[in-house]
């Protein structure tokens, strides 16, 4: 009876408790080195080779070369990142973008990357709300977006909160559709399509914005519930994934209206006594959703885990019993 009004008193506070999902195994574990900045943001597969970034690095990307092996060295691809365009966020939000920048660095703060077919590489900056374009020779440029994504988006309560923007970013193979995922408080999910030379809405850029908190694992150490958020974003076979980093989840969406199909725990592996961080939060930051399974990075903050490992740290899953296609 205890138990059941604890739960009637987190539903009636609108908190979200999610029901049990099937646990994702884990196959390998790696720490990065070499990454100037540390706190891995984002991760991408273009072709054969592995990219990421860090939120504390402005001017450069990094390769991985992935392997068995238990440690992976970064190697750095220069970036001549021009001026950033107007997005149209205002000014109160740039400036304390500006001013966080001289205490942690990393006043673009990347927070995700992508690839299309062709090899570019395309990364989204937090703090400005736009993306970047990396070609495969190297070259950056800024994508040229409609204001009218950014006015959709604020208008429907999301990017609001300094520090709580986009987070993550998928593009189609083609190229031309590009969705982006606000953080949190409210999270959500948007879409644009590219039109001639510009990126912009068609009609409604906003497939999902939703407020409200949810529980954190029972393996979290004194669970709380914690605002709704999204780390990442990953798009495979046709279905967008989403990385659920307060709940520990990734789940599959519909890519056109952002429905939750199904959903997969990784927190059993995750918070293993020697893998926990300090923090009271998830740290899960980057995904990539494949055939075989899931990777998954983890931006630690410079902080150290309870094994004393500093560096992030880039986590292989295998792909669930019948494949990520699997009905529930």
């Amino acid at each position: 009876m205890r138990n059941g009004f604890a739960l009637a008193l987190l539903l009636w506070a609108g908190v979200v408790v999610a029901g049990p999902v099937p646990e994702l195994t884990l196959l390998s574990e790696h720490a990065v080195d070499g990454m100037r900045g540390g706190n891995l943001s984002g991760l991408a597969l273009c072709g054969g080779e592995m990219w990421t970034v860090s939120d504390r690095d402005d001017d450069r990307i990094y390769r991985l070369n992935p392997s068995d092996a238990a440690v992976w060295p970064a190697e750095v691809l220069d970036i001549d990142v021009p001026e950033v365009p107007d997005s149209g966020l205002p000014w109160g939000l740039r400036s304390r973008t500006w001013a966080a920048s001289f205490l942690r660095g990393g006043e673009l703060d990347f927070e995700g990357i992508s690839c299309d077919s062709a090899g570019n590489r395309y990364v989204v900056s937090e703090s400005h709300a736009a993306v970047l374009q990396v070609s495969p020779s190297g070259d950056a440029s800024w994508l040229k977006i409609a204001p009218t994504m950014i006015r959709q988006a604020r208008g429907s309560g999301m990017l609001l909160h300094f520090n709580a923007l986009f987070e993550g970013l998928a593009i189609n193979p083609a190229g031309d559709q590009l969705w982006l995922a606000a953080e949190r408080e409210r999270r959500g999910l948007v879409q644009i399509k590219r039109q001639q030379t510009v990126w912009d809405c068609d009609g409604n850029c906003v497939l999902l914005s939703e407020a409200g908190l949810e529980m954190q694992p029972a393996q979290f150490p004194e669970a709380r519930a914690v605002s709704r958020d999204f780390a990442d974003l990953s798009l495979f076979n046709g279905k967008l994934f989403t990385l659920d980093r307060n709940a520990f989840q990734v789940c599959r969406r519909d890519p056109q209206t952002a429905k939750v199909e199904r959903c997969w725990s990784f927190a059993a592996e995750a918070l293993q006594d020697n893998r926990r961080y300090p923090q009271d939060y998830g740290l899960a930051e980057a995904l990539i959703v494949d055939a075989e399974g899931a990777w998954i990075g983890l931006d630690n903050n410079d902080g150290a885990r309870a094994d004393g490992e500093r560096r992030p740290i880039i986590w292989r899953f295998a792909a669930p019993a019948g494949g990520w296609s699997a009905l529930p």
